[in-house]
């Protein structure tokens, strides 16, 4: 089997940004999409999808971009790289809810080349609930165990560990949510082994809308007021944090000159900060910011 090449990576993932946009809207039943095409100036362009004012979803971006050029000094330092064009495509997804008992989601898939040779992907999908319930983050993390062990039985234990490191929001001391899996520099060793990975990263993206679909099913109808919204704007702000502060693919994407709308599509419609806010004792909000932590073993979490 011969390896796939650029062109047809990128092509693959933006078929996959159809599949997931069509489930979002299946799964929602009132909103639609509406792209934005856009190019690049320094090579290569893409289609942001974004998705405003449905049912479930108050708003939401899938994004395709395949891009190509001159590699910035600042990211030849930070990867250790030497001097060459790049090129780089995939999906990036981040779904806000209007309902605070629906969670936030975020998924990644991509690749990238240098022109020297040197490749590899990257990706990972992780759940941020306002509120978290057990059972919830139980079969979440059961169905991205599921995929996972389809390819590599350490994949799981090894990249969710590395999601709990990445997803983490230092200055605050606490995770961006329950986590789920990143990886990244995962470079083939051989053609059939390029094929492995790109199907792993390609079931990643069929998992998306059938996780999230389940979670908007079941968590929309779940009543709530005026308090939980609240709380809701206050972990939209936490959310918002991670990405503009630690966030590597929105740093790579500014870096590179990048889109800015696209870039930061994953911004929610509306956050709040609230000085030394604290949560009553006993409350559901202490007990969601109680296991904001690293290293929780959500497979056996009741």
């Amino acid at each position: 089997m011969s390896r796939k090449t650029k062109a047809e990576i990128a092509e693959i993932y933006s078929q996959m940004q159809d599949h997931i946009c069509a489930g979002l809207e299946l799964g929602d039943g009132k909103g639609k999409f509406i792209e934005d095409r856009w190019e690049r100036e320094d090579g290569g362009g893409g289609r942001t999808r974004i998705f405003q004012n449905g049912a479930i979803i108050e708003k939401g971006g899938v994004a395709f971009s395949a891009v190509h050029g001159p590699t910035p000094e600042k990211i030849l330092q930070k990867l250790g790289l030497e001097k060459a064009d790049f090129f780089a495509t995939g999906v990036s997804i981040v779904l806000h809810p209007f309902s605070p008992m629906v969670p936030i989601i975020h998924m990644n898939i991509r690749y990238f080349e240098m022109e020297n040779g040197a490749h590899w992907f990257g990706g990972g999908i992780d759940l941020t609930p306002h509120y978290l319930d057990p059972q919830d983050a139980k079969y979440f993390h059961q169905e991205v165990k599921k995929v996972c062990d389809q390819f590599d039985q350490d994949y799981y234990s090894k990249f969710k560990a590395w999601a709990d490191d990445y997803f983490f929001v230092q200055h605050r001391n606490e995770t961006r949510g329950i986590g789920g899996i990143f990886y990244d520099r995962l470079s083939a060793k051989s053609d059939d082994h390029f094929q492995q990975i790109l199907d792993f990263s390609l079931e990643i993206g069929r998992l998306f809308p059938r996780v999230y679909t389940y979670f908007m099913q079941k968590n929309s109808k779940i009543p709530f007021g005026p308090a939980e919204k609240a709380w809701q704007n206050l972990r939209r702000g936490r959310y918002v944090e991670f990405n503009l502060v630690w966030d590597a693919g929105t740093k790579f994407g500014l870096d590179t000159n990048g889109r800015t709308e696209s870039i930061l599509m994953s911004m929610p419609p509306q956050a709040e900060w609230t000085y030394m806010h604290e949560p009553k004792a006993g409350s559901a909000e202490e007990f969601t910011l109680n296991h904001l932590k690293k290293d929780i073993d959500w497979l056996t979490f009741d």
